[in-house]
């Protein structure tokens, strides 16, 4: 499933091809396909090992950081994350940067896995506390570090409004569009964030996030890692049920305003994802269009 044009291709036999090059005591091993985000192809190495494959050459940036910074950050974290065992380097077959990484067992977040959204909401607002507290360990928000979800929504403006008038011609007959659009011009007119700069991992969307045994066991996909300001940490708790979201949002205690440009932020990126993936990546969109309702919702 090719989503971007400037996509890299990669199937078994390049995995293969690469572990066999670079690390031939895995090169046996089992491999199965491990699913594919917007950023990576991944596949499950025998039972203890995750390879992660870039997309496009613009995303093979995202594991270079994951490289750098999650050693270092793991320890002063709650809960597991990724840990970077090997930093493939680019071939003839594969022209990127890939990585392998110890596997972590747990499920995505679900109806069928979480027993208690309240508590899942309270566990990642445990992590979201330590990581937002975590020395920043020189980094600052610059170069590879400095992703848009880290700074102010001005400048989306144009992308986001573009995609919400998107929306309004492909789901505008089941969402209205134009109290979301509303939400977003609202935003614009709140202060600027302030307050110093953290560590961000802008993506904990469920697919992000593992439970075993009914409760939050690791947080995964640290690409999108950034120092910034926080808001739009927050935004993917929509796409978790209310009792998760309202836990949350208690338990860290955000005030009105920050909530507000963190759905500003959920909106915006929701309603990208379904501009830009329609035709590639439906059960994406799916997840967007999910978010949009449970804004609209809240809204309501």
């Amino acid at each position: 499933m090719m989503l971007h044009q400037d996509e890299t291709p990669v199937d078994e036999g390049i995995v293969r091809a690469l572990l066999t090059d670079q690390r031939p005591e895995w090169a046996a091993l089992p491999l199965t396909p491990a699913g594919a985000g917007t950023d990576n192809t991944m596949y499950r190495l025998g039972d203890d090992l995750l390879v992660r494959l870039p997309r496009t050459a613009e995303k093979a940036g995202a594991l270079r950081k994951e490289q750098l910074w999650l050693p270092r950050l793991a320890p002063l974290l709650p809960y597991p994350v990724p840990e970077p065992l090997h930093a493939g380097t680019p071939t003839t077959a594969f022209p990127l940067p890939w990585s392998v990484q110890r596997w972590i067992h747990g499920d995505e977040v679900g109806p069928g896995t979480v027993r208690d959204w309240a508590a899942l909401g309270a566990d990642l607002a445990v992590f979201v506390r330590h990581l937002h507290a975590a020395d920043l360990l020189g980094a600052t928000r610059a170069d590879a570090l400095s992703g848009y979800r880290g700074g102010s929504l001005h400048p989306c403006d144009t992308w986001v409004s573009a995609a919400l008038d998107d929306c309004r011609s492909r789901i505008g007959d089941e969402t209205d569009v134009d109290t979301l659009h509303r939400l977003w011009r609202d935003a614009l007119t709140l202060p600027e964030p302030a307050g110093r700069h953290v560590w961000l991992h802008t993506d904990l969307k469920p697919t992000n996030v593992l439970a075993r045994d009914g409760r939050l066991c690791a947080v995964i996909d640290f690409g999108g890692l950034t120092v910034g300001f926080p808001d739009a940490e927050h935004a993917p708790i929509w796409d978790l049920p209310p009792p998760a979201r309202h836990a949350y949002r208690e338990a860290l205690g955000v005030d009105d305003v920050t909530w507000a440009r963190a759905r500003a932020w959920a909106l915006g990126v929701a309603a990208s994802g379904v501009s830009y993936y329609w035709h590639t990546f439906p059960a994406f969109v799916a997840e967007c269009r999910n978010r949009l309702r449970e804004i609209l919702a809240d809204a309501g």
